[in-house]
């Protein structure tokens, strides 16, 4: 039988290979062969796996025999660990990747894959092979196991703020891609760790239509273990968390997600009002010109220029002028509206008691002329 394939994804730095490591584990303690696959230029997924040992990396053999004219073997580069107390051993595998500043990571992932399907890695007797994936590029070497389906299912590692919740968005709208064109990998869900009850990763999850599969708190003694290279499923508040994932994963409980992930102003409209400000223009002029000091100006359209000096003026009243006659283009509610808040300065509060509306319609209007604006200013 095939083993089950599973990559696990997320934003350097954000437990992803605490999660892989302790998964791994769990899956060996309920009598599962597991082979844990570090796909980071980093080669540090399966450290705390091996008790702080560090392997050889698929890239650094490959170079090595290359120069030798030798072949890779499966002994070179796949290493076994056997733990006491464990009823099965635990394989580990690092791809690696060049040094820093002197090559593609994400070539050096495609090269590796290549390495270990020539070795016949899909064939192995493996019940689960676990993928440890940086995610913060989703380049075509870290995307390799959703562009070929070498993934069955993927695992989205997060935390509650933004940065990491946006590389999981990210993660999601890429397998989708993939989706379309044919791949085959399916999304299980989110993983939240180091949870400090604030629910941003949850907030995401609702509105992005994806499974919330596990929730690990943050726990100071998981992290002294797992910097010490010991398993945090020793703690028992860790351990029933993963082993309930895992169970779930085996007895495919887990309904797979056909989340498409949001797009960037949905994704942000999650954490805040999202501006519909436009943004400020820069000119050649002021580029290759330091203005003189105390020579600025503003203009109340929302467009203001900052640092004109007394050449500027000509291009000012161009612009000006451009600006009035986009604003004579939008519909007649819209150009009266924006007209008070943008030319006469007004606000929302003022233009609803002047003009006898709801404040909604009036915030309404101003919306929706200034992304008509947007697009008639620039188009212009």
């Amino acid at each position: 039988m095939a083993p089950r394939t599973i990559a696990i994804y997320g934003k350097g730095g954000i437990g992803k290979s605490f999660t892989t490591t302790n998964l791994s584990a769990t899956f060996a303690l309920m009598n599962k062969r597991v082979l844990q696959l570090g796909c980071d230029p980093k080669h540090d997924s399966t450290t705390s796996l091996f008790g702080g040992i560090s392997l050889p990396t698929v890239t650094e053999v490959f170079a090595e025999k290359s120069a030798k004219n030798e072949q890779v073997a499966i002994s070179d580069i796949v290493f076994r660990h056997d733990i006491p107390g464990f009823p099965q051993s635990i394989y580990g595998i690092e791809l690696g990747g060049p040094q820093v500043g002197r090559g593609c990571g994400g070539r050096g992932i495609i090269s590796g894959f290549d390495v270990l399907e020539k070795l016949g890695i899909f064939e192995w007797d493996i019940d689960i092979i676990l993928m440890d994936f940086l995610g913060d590029v989703v380049c075509g070497g870290f995307a390799t196991p959703l562009a070929r389906s070498l993934s069955e299912e993927v695992l989205l590692v997060t935390s509650n703020d933004r940065q990491s919740i946006f590389t999981s968005n990210n993660i999601c709208q890429a397998n989708n891609y993939f989706r379309t064109i044919g791949g085959r990998s399916r999304l299980l869900g989110l993983v939240v760790n180091r949870d400090d009850n604030s629910g941003m990763a949850e907030s995401y999850a609702r509105a992005a239509g994806i499974n919330v599969l596990m929730k690990v708190p943050y726990n100071i003694d998981a992290r002294d273990m797992d910097d010490s290279f010991d398993f945090a499923i020793e703690l028992p508040e860790i351990a029933t968390p993963f082993r309930k994932l895992a169970v779930d994963i085996l007895s495919n409980a887990i309904t797979p997600c056909e989340a498409t992930g949001l797009d960037f102003t949905d994704f942000i409209r999650l954490f805040g009002e999202v501006s519909e400000e436009m943004p400020i223009p820069a000119t050649t002029e002021e580029l290759f010109t330091r203005p003189s000091h105390g020579d600025h100006d503003t203009h109340a359209s929302g467009m203001e220029k900052q640092g004109k000096s007394a050449g500027h003026a000509h291009e000012d009243e161009r612009e000006q002028e451009r600006l009035l006659e986009c604003i004579g283009k939008l519909p007649d509610a819209e150009r009266e509206i924006y007209s008070l808040r943008e030319i006469e300065g007004k606000s929302n509060e003022e233009i609803a008691a002047l003009k006898n509306l709801e404040l909604k319609e009036v915030q309404s209007h101003i919306s929706s002329a200034r992304k008509m604006m947007r697009k008639l200013f620039f188009d212009l």
